[in-house]
């Protein structure tokens, strides 16, 4: 089989204009020969290209799956920002039409499935491709190679590696958090258990943020917690063999006081009454509205410990901290930057068919931390030899 992709015919669908579509569909805009946004109904699409000053630079769709299907051609680029749950029926569509799929989202099952039949049409299937997770796998790639070429991936060693990542206010209010995806996706990840490596042992919390602690970043004490699965990214991450993880965790940071804040949403989590926590979802929705003169923060901390037993250590860590403005979300910023330049590989041909989850080598996380940065979204390299 060949390792070449289907070529891509330059058009880009995006699907859904919601509070993470930012300026990234505006970079696709510059890049891809035609881009359609497909919405709820076409007026709210237009409206979302006239907010993103994009009129007349991209059309307008009224999205159902089969309007979509009935415009797809080979090679196109499907791009969903719909929920998770929907992924898997447009990936579905999108290899029987012989198209490309995109998303930020982590891989589901449902999803997985699919990845063969569209290796085999030689389609990328390109996910985790946004901030969390996306630049966050970037930047453990690229610290992973860093560390291996300091110490030698057959060196004895064990290692620590932390990666939080939050959105939260850009100025602080009594609730310490603002609302940047819904409240329902909010509550129901708390309600996930995690399972994460600590003192050497994987370690399961039933309840993520009972297992909340302070982390110091840059010299401000942060609340963290871990969240869904973090031992398959030891092997995702490319960690050596010869090294053992002392620490090894992925999970949300939260502004300190958060854990006290919160402390009644923790109760009605903890009496677990599904019903209940749908309608208090819709009551934080209503008292921590995010409005037009909010501004948010985004917090992205990774790092890297490696001790060898010949005495040798190395320490890195990258640390993204950005505050969104008048024009866009840092959240938006980047989610559909990063996407959009993931996007942008796919058009050019620079992904190979199956799954992508963002860069899976640090051979592919430089070139997209330097594309990155060149397209605004800073962040910051430590290495301690």
């Amino acid at each position: 089989m060949t390792s070449e992709p289907a070529a891509a015919s330059g058009t880009v669908h995006w699907i859904g204009a919601g509070l993470s579509t930012g300026s990234g569909l505006a970079a696709l805009c510059e890049t891809a020969g035609r881009v359609r946004l497909w919405h709820r109904t076409e007026a709210r699409a237009a409206d979302a290209l006239g907010r993103l000053g994009l009129t007349g630079r991209a059309e307008p769709r009224a999205y159902t799956l089969p309007a979509l299907a009935s415009e797809l051609t080979p090679g196109d680029v499907v791009v969903s920002m719909l929920p998770a749950p929907e992924h898997a029926p447009l990936l579905a569509e999108c290899v029987r039409q012989g198209a490309h799929f995109a998303c930020s989202s982590y891989v589901s099952d449902a999803v997985l499935e699919q990845v063969p039949a569209a290796e085999r049409a030689r389609l990328v299937v390109l996910t985790e491709a946004g901030l969390d997770p996306g630049i966050d796998h970037l930047f453990a790639h690229d610290l992973v190679a860093r560390a291996r070429e300091a110490i030698g991936e057959e060196t004895p060693a064990s290692y620590t590696l932390t990666s939080y990542c939050g959105g939260v206010p850009a100025v602080p209010n009594d609730f310490t958090y603002r609302f940047s995806w819904a409240p329902a996706g909010v509550l129901g990840a708390l309600r996930s258990p995690a399972r994460y490596i600590e003192g050497g042992a994987q370690t399961v919390a039933e309840r993520p943020w009972e297992a909340t602690r302070r982390h110091v970043v840059d010299g401000e004490t942060f609340e963290v917690y871990p969240n869904r699965d973090s031992v398959p990214f030891v092997a995702q991450y490319g960690l050596p063999e010869a090294w053992t993880p002392r620490t090894f965790v992925r999970g949300t940071l939260r502004l300190e006081g958060w854990l006290r804040a919160w402390a009644g949403v923790f109760e009605e989590l903890k009496a677990g009454d599904d019903g209940r926590i749908a309608a208090l979802a819709g009551e934080l929705a209503a008292a921590y509205p995010t409005t037009a003169d909010d501004r948010d923060r985004v917090v992205l901390a990774v790092s890297l410990d490696v001790r060898a037993g010949s005495g040798r250590s190395w320490q890195g860590g990258y640390l993204l901290d950005l505050v969104g403005d008048a024009e866009e979300s840092a959240m938006a910023r980047c989610v559909s930057r990063t996407l959009a330049l993931g996007v942008r590989h796919v058009l050019d041909g620079l992904l190979p068919p199956g799954l992508n989850r963002a860069a899976e080598t640090s051979a592919r996380s430089g070139p997209w931390l330097r594309e990155l940065a060149r397209d605004g979204v800073e962040f910051t390299l430590r290495v301690d030899r």
